[in-house]
């Protein structure tokens, strides 16, 4: 799979011009403060200036003029204001979202900073597939927290192609990711699990009563389909070269969303029949199709002491941890 990141940014939100710098009390010239993007995001999720300002324990005048403030620095307007509420401009949506990313890239430096000092200690994220790969590496963490009791694991749900933004970003310290993959960004270790591919159908269809599911089963039918372009192309190959026999109901990739498109009859799905609800039916491909899977980290990039040790307890100790 080809791991170039993907930018995530709001429809038609302009850009920013060249971004101004705030002048302090001496004259001298400072970028955009962290505590008044905080203050930002604060005021973005609560939709009200007055309950902000008690979250953040300030007064409103103050709070108020720190968002002017940086409006005025940045040359646009950030909100629209209303008598009660307030809500963001296209503008504001795009600095709630970079403000986000750098809140939590700022908060994940001071953390690996600290974990230079003293026991293993801190936090490690992870971006997961939905993969069978994850109860195995649901149980090295649990063999490593035994050894590191100190150490806190941060996991999301993501894509591949997400997961390789993330770590672009130096926002996440490793990804559990699933085949195609290309490697020659990352370093990586496999997992020696394979998921197999499968339909997901509700118990009344007709292929229920098969066995395994061929290609030529699927002709006519309305297939929900993988997001990632690189696994709909495995799926193309196992099919023949071409989807002309069926339609193309939709793409989907969270496992939860493509339950519900199949329970409420948009089509069958290809997937890995990851957690099967009793209200749906999992029939496997025949030919076998087959995905591995792997963790892999950002290659040049110096992991924190915390990931560094999860990764060697990987290296040494993951294979004789059951799977």
């Amino acid at each position: 799979m080809d791991m170039n990141a993907s930018s995530s940014g709001v429809e038609n939100a302009p850009d920013f011009p060249e971004l101004p710098s705030y002048a302090d009390g001496r004259g001298v010239r400072s970028g955009v403060d962290l505590r008044v993007l905080r203050y930002f995001l604060a005021v973005a999720d609560e939709g009200n200036i007055t309950w902000a300002a008690e979250l953040l324990q300030i007064s409103q005048p103050t709070l108020s003029r720190q968002l002017k403030g940086l409006e005025d620095a940045l040359g646009v307007t950030l909100f629209h204001r209303g008598p009660h509420q307030i809500s963001l401009t296209p503008e504001g949506r795009l600095l709630r979202e970079r403000a986000q990313e750098l809140v939590q890239l700022a908060g994940k430096m001071e953390r690996e900073v600290r974990e230079l000092h003293g026991s293993l200690s801190g936090t490690i994220a992870i971006s997961c597939a939905e993969t069978h790969s994850m109860d195995w590496l649901a149980r090295c963490i649990a063999a490593f927290r035994q050894r590191y009791p100190e150490v806190e694991f941060e996991m999301r749900t993501c894509t591949a192609d997400v997961t390789g933004d993330r770590l672009e970003q130096g926002l996440t310290d490793l990804g559990l990711v699933t085949e195609p993959l290309d490697v020659s960004k990352y370093d990586y270790l496999r997992t020696h699990i394979d998921d197999r591919w499968g339909i997901l159908m509700r118990p009344d269809d007709p292929l229920s009563t098969l066995n395994e599911v061929r290609p030529e089963d699927l002709a006519g039918r309305a297939l929900i389909l993988p997001f990632r372009e690189e696994v709909r192309g495995e799926l193309v190959s196992w099919m023949g070269g071409s989807l002309r026999a069926v339609s193309t109901a939709g793409l989907c990739d969270l496992s939860i969303n493509v339950m519900a498109m199949v329970r409420g009859g948009v089509g069958l799905a290809m997937s890995f029949g990851l957690g099967v609800p009793d209200d749906l039916c999992f029939k496997p491909l025949s030919p076998v199709l087959e995905s591995g899977g792997a963790v892999i980290w950002k290659r040049g990039r110096t992991l924190t002491p915390a990931a560094a040790a999860f990764v060697e307890f990987l290296r040494t100790e993951g294979q004789r941890i059951a799977r």
